[in-house]
């Protein structure tokens, strides 16, 4: 490991060479070349795409607490510390895994047939991670695949790369990708709260995150078995991996079936049904929502990880079909319950912004408002759907995130539309071709995959900590009703003195 252990700056050691861009990785997947001088250099970056990749990063990130306002609004006042404390924890256990072996479980080469399912343990520790060199092989500037929205394209003789994501660093792209392994287990804690003790909550976050997350994120994205053409149905037509653009399977499916799992394993709260679990704070439901929808412009225009046309697409779908979303649900909650219902916009909002997130690189703005009808209508009927089932998912993460990102995902295979990319990929079943019913097929398999692993995987590894654990993994019946910030923490958020 370079990097992590290098302890001298002497010429030659570790691969660093006195008055060059770094240490050299040695890692084949990064674009370096020699400058003849047997020094090896990184290539090119682009210092736009990368000033915009820092702050996209930063922009998801910042999700992240965005969440544990929306959930902790959205619970009762003697649990929104603990709802907090488990945001904050979240966020350090994912910062730390991801760096140790989460990416590159997702994200590490594919030396075997076995890595079809898991990366290799290649990148752990970020070894070989540059925080210089791109990814992608080396070639002329001119001649990348991205050289028409470059500014680096117009430099003679220079060297870049000519594979994507080949204009940023490569750790920049793994610290991105570290922001979804970072939110995608904390969405689960809406399923699980005023339950489950805080000790079971860390080990439960690390086992998902390795046996869970970072899997399906290999399948997806990684070049695993969903994205790297296992599931294509017909090798000559030319659909060959599901359309996921920022994460509808990999964060939004995952993560709301397994808090479903996690809310049938651990039971109904004690009172459900019986006793009022209102928001206790709607104004913080509010700001936590405006915080995801901010935040989620990183989200889905920094997956295009440059600034190209897909970048302004993929804002603009976001927004629209979020205000589709937040209108439809307000719309629904007023003719069912005759009032509209402000903590629905902000849970219409939600919907909008899941379901349109794998669909934002291969949709039209007027097919961003059918998504976004579709999706405040379904999740709406999905959450009225639990209550009849008596399901206690406590924040709805099933009907939102779950169902949202299925809907999201079928809908991709749909509307999906040549006429998006100027490469004429991204065919949907809407064009009535054989590519288009393909692609829509490759879709659902893709979704249906991906929900029966999560899911199944998710109540194994809690049924076993359950039985492993000491008490069980869910507080006693005394703890809950006292409340979890008391209980779990000592601490208590609104002090009357």
């Amino acid at each position: 490991m370079s990097q992590a252990f290098a302890q001298s700056i002497d010429d030659g050691m570790d691969g660093y060479v006195k008055g060059t861009s770094g240490i050299y990785t040695g890692n084949p997947n990064e674009c370096w070349f020699d400058d003849g001088e047997g020094n090896m250099l990184p290539c090119k970056i682009d210092t736009g795409d990368t000033a915009w990749m820092l702050t996209a990063t930063s922009l998801v990130l910042f999700m992240s607490p965005g969440v544990g306002f929306f959930y902790g609004g959205l619970a009762r006042s003697k649990n929104i510390v603990n709802v907090l404390g488990m945001t904050l924890i979240i966020m350090g256990l994912m910062s730390v895994q991801w760096v140790l072996w989460g990416y590159s479980l997702a994200f590490g080469p594919i030396d075997s047939d076995a890595n079809m399912f898991m990366g290799s343990l290649q990148y752990a520790g970020f070894n070989e991670v540059s925080h210089y060199a791109p990814l992608g092989e080396a070639g002329p500037c001119g001649d990348t695949w991205s050289g028409a929205y470059q500014m680096n394209a117009m430099v003679e003789g220079d060297v870049c790369s000519q594979g994507w994501p080949g204009t940023v660093p490569h750790q920049l792209f793994a610290m991105f990708q570290a922001t979804f392994a970072i939110i995608t287990p904390l969405l689960i804690i809406g399923g699980l709260i005023d339950r489950i003790k805080f000790s079971a909550l860390i080990v439960f976050v690390l086992l998902w995150a390795t046996f869970v997350y970072d899997p399906v994120a290999h399948w997806v994205w990684g070049g695993g078995y969903i994205g790297g053409g296992a599931i294509d149905i017909d090798p000559d037509l030319s659909p060959s991996f599901a359309l996921d653009f920022a994460g509808g399977t990999v964060v939004h499916i995952t993560s709301g079936f397994s808090a479903l799992a996690g809310a049938l394993v651990l039971g109904r709260r004690l009172g459900y049904g019986k006793v009022p679990m209102e928001p206790h704070n709607i104004p913080m439901v509010v700001l936590g929502a405006g915080i995801l929808w901010f935040g989620w412009f990183g989200f889905n225009a920094g997956s295009e990880v440059m600034v190209d046309g897909i970048t302004v697409s993929a804002w603009t779908v976001t927004n629209t079909a979020t205000g589709m979303a937040a209108v439809t649900w307000v719309l629904m909650s007023w003719a069912h319950t005759g009032k509209p219902s402000v903590v629905g916009a902000a849970s219409g909002a939600v919907a909008g912004l899941v379901a349109i997130t794998p669909a934002s690189g291969w949709v039209g703005p007027m097919a961003s408002i059918i998504i976004g009808i579709a999706a405040g209508t379904i999740c709406y009927a999905c959450i009225a759907f639990k209550s009849a089932r008596k399901w206690d998912d406590a924040l709805d993460v099933w009907g939102v995130h779950g169902m949202g990102g299925l809907t999201g995902a079928v809908l991709t295979g749909t509307l999906a539309s040549p006429h998006i990319w100027d490469t004429g990929d991204g065919i949907g079943a809407w064009t009535g071709t054989a590519e288009g019913m393909e692609q829509q097929a490759i879709s659902i398999i893709g979704a249906a995959i991906s929900i029966g692993y999560a899911f199944g995987v998710t109540i194994v590894i809690l049924k076993i900590m359950d039985a492993v654990w000491p008490g069980g993994i869910r507080v006693t019946p005394k703890e809950e009703e006292i409340g979890l910030d008391l209980a779990q923490h000592g601490e208590r958020a609104y002090v009357n003195e």
